[in-house]
């Protein structure tokens, strides 16, 4: 019986999907790759991460629909993503900034649209994605 309730489980473990859970301090520590076009500022104003303003602002990203933070003028791929209903989790964040046009043409299944950010994070995007999380909780 131990067996058989053993590989039942097993087998479940194995079927259900994989997400890598990202390590938010090693997040944390990479954001300095974003900070030239990104900041992270509460909605209050208080300060969590000095940056640019080329990109919006990141914080509660997790959680917003794609291309929908105030005050900043997005590309027509953001825009067409939000419009398609994406709204941010970890895992679709983690996929995106790995390689951010792919990933919209992938979910809106246009190859013509193109998004700003031309920088790709090809490690790490899991890592990036909690700690984003974390900074709104």
């Amino acid at each position: 019986m131990k067996l058989m309730l053993t590989a039942a489980l097993a087998t479940l473990a194995l079927a259900a999907p994989a997400f890598a859970e990202g390590d938010a301090a090693k997040g944390e520590a990479d954001f300095k790759k974003c900070k030239a076009c990104h900041m992270i500022v509460a909605d209050d104003g208080t300060v969590i991460q000095k940056g640019g303003k080329t990109g919006p602002n990141l914080y509660g990203v997790i959680g917003r629909a794609a291309g929908s933070a105030a005050d900043f003028k997005y590309s027509d791929a953001l825009i067409k993503l939000g419009e398609s209903g994406e709204v941010w989790t970890e895992e679709d964040l983690a996929e995106y900034v790995a390689d951010p046009n792919k990933y919209v043409e992938e979910k809106v299944g246009d190859a013509a649209l193109k998004t700003k950010m031309t920088f790709k994070l090809t490690k790490g995007g899991e890592d990036m994605a909690a700690y984003l999380a974390s900074v709104k909780q």
